[in-house]
């Protein structure tokens, strides 16, 4: 059940529209899934140029144990006032502690895409079938340690009866290099992640989402840190992501927004 942000959360948008007494300029330290990568691009300029605040942005997959992964990051005590990352990975961090729980909200779900390298053929994936026989005929599938990966290579090849053939072609993508531009450098022929990720690259071929079938919808969410600096402004900052106007560049990204309560 998606989830919005508390009173004092909508306080902090009433500031953006100027209904509310400005606050102050401030740093907000944020550490980020590359699903937001493409969007964030308009997003932040935007809230910036309106608030005057300044982000900086630590990016690295939901899962993963690399040094750039996001649960790397949080658990070695890096600066953040909030997090964007997937629901269920930030869940496990709120249990732990080292988020502010009522200042959880749910922002856009995520759907997984296939792309191409550059110059090769881009197969049909209409169906499942045609789908695991893409899999089958390429010659090397590459997917990130984060969340759609860890769903494709422990959830999705077994499915498809093709755990133990996956094994010889996968390549894994580790940190926070998108697979789109692993397959633009020629790490491999095919890649399997978030459509937001692999349609930031206009280098290589975006085939489409998977099957609805097969698929992996991940939800995209946000929270403060438990030691925030910049409080109000990171608040500021998740309702911005709410707005309307973030809403149209969700979808212009390969992103289905979620309305906040």
């Amino acid at each position: 059940m998606p989830r919005g942000l508390r009173p004092v959360a909508l306080m902090a948008l009433a500031c953006l529209v100027g209904l509310a007494a400005p606050v102050r300029a401030a740093e907000i330290h944020v550490l980020a899934t590359g699903a937001l990568s493409v969007a964030f691009k308009e997003i932040i300029p935007a809230f910036e140029k309106e608030t005057g605040h300044r982000v900086l942005i630590s990016w690295g997959p939901s899962y993963g144990t690399s040094p750039d992964a996001l649960p790397t990051k949080i658990k070695a005590g890096q600066a953040m006032d909030v997090a964007f990352m997937v629901g269920a990975a930030l869940d496990d961090h709120v249990r732990q502690g080292f988020f502010i729980a009522d200042t959880r909200a749910d922002l856009a779900q995520s759907r997984i895409g296939l792309a191409a390298a550059p110059g090769v053929a881009k197969p049909d994936i209409a169906t499942p079938e045609a789908f695991r026989r893409a899999l089958i005929n390429a010659k090397s599938v590459a997917y990130s340690e984060g969340a759609s990966g860890t769903y494709v290579s422990t959830t999705l090849f077994p499915k498809l009866g093709l755990a133990e053939e996956m094994k010889a072609k996968a390549v894994l993508i580790r940190g926070h290099e998108l697979v789109g531009d692993a397959l633009a450098r020629g790490a491999a022929d095919l890649g399997l992640q978030q459509v937001s990720e692999l349609r930031s690259n206009p280098k290589i071929q975006f085939v489409g989402p998977i099957p609805e079938s097969l698929q992996k919808v991940s939800v995209i969410s946000a929270a403060l840190g438990k030691n925030v600096k910049a409080r109000d402004a990171a608040l500021a900052l998740i309702a911005f992501t709410q707005s309307p106007a973030a809403a149209t560049l969700f979808v212009k990204t390969g992103l289905d927004p979620i309305k906040a309560p």
